[in-house]
């Protein structure tokens, strides 16, 4: 009986002790802002296991630098060599050029020229050599044009070595390496017609005529190259920097040495 009293009397304690509880919300509200605390708590980091800071990034202004003129060159094919330093190059060979001046009175353009006549008939020359550099009043070159007639071989039917070594000093000086390969075709008389990046050459036989040559070597600055080139370096088509340097205009005249 008495530990029957003891268990119901424990039960009523218990009992009441809960409803008090239920009826007090600042105890629950104590409970609940303990445990959010504790969530909300951050968790602390040893120094040997905190993530490194990343690097401040630096970035370089302007990110695309506005090419330079003199860059042109090496994508550009343009005339490396002036007409006064191309005609001094061929006189310096022995062939006599003429000084470079002005086609006539009333003409701007500018010129030197050699001209031989070996041999000739009544009517006309039957072994001549024609050599002309055309230019401007600044020295720029347009073309060069040359005419053989009737030109001497050796026993291998080749050019002349003094008549090749004209050729031979003009592609050469023009600093176009990939013209060169065209010498062959020179030396052995056969025609070859050359167009590369905007510039051009040709050796061919004279239609109607067995035994005459003409030869061109110039720039093509219509082609489409030539023009998608000098627009990407046109001072035009970008914008000014913050720190704009000089810029030389493209139409400069070019030295005569071949820098690689």
């Amino acid at each position: 009986m008495l530990l029957i009293s003891g268990l119901l009397f424990a039960g009523i304690f218990v009992f009441y002790r809960g409803l008090h509880h239920l009826d007090d919300p600042v105890g629950l509200a104590d409970d609940r802002a303990l445990d959010t605390a504790v969530l909300s708590a951050p968790v602390a980091v040893g120094p040997d296991t905190a993530a490194p800071s990343p690097p401040p990034m630096s970035i370089s202004l302007p990110l695309i630098e506005v090419p330079k003129p003199e860059w042109a060159s090496q994508f550009l094919r343009m005339w490396r060599v002036s007409g006064p330093n191309m005609c001094g190059a061929l006189r310096e060979a022995g062939i006599e050029m003429s000084d470079w001046k002005a086609a006539s009175m009333r003409n701007r353009s500018y010129e030197c020229y050699f001209q031989r006549i070996y041999e000739r008939d009544e009517v006309r020359p039957l072994n001549s050599t024609f050599v002309k550099v055309r230019g401007n009043e600044i020295g720029d070159i347009v073309d060069i044009r040359a005419k053989i007639i009737g030109p001497a071989t050796d026993t291998k039917g080749h050019l002349a070595p003094a008549v090749l070594r004209i050729f031979e000093i003009i592609v050469k000086q023009a600093c176009w390496r990939d013209f060169e390969d065209t010498l062959a075709s020179i030396q052995n008389l056969r025609d070859v017609e050359y167009e590369r990046f905007g510039a051009y050459l040709s050796f061919t036989r004279e239609a109607g005529s067995g035994n005459n040559f003409n030869f061109v070597l110039g720039l093509k600055a219509t082609s489409d190259s030539q023009v998608r080139t000098k627009t990407y370096f046109s001072t035009e088509r970008w914008l000014a920097t913050t720190d704009p340097r000089p810029m030389d205009s493209l139409g400069t005249s070019m030295s005569t040495s071949c820098a690689q």
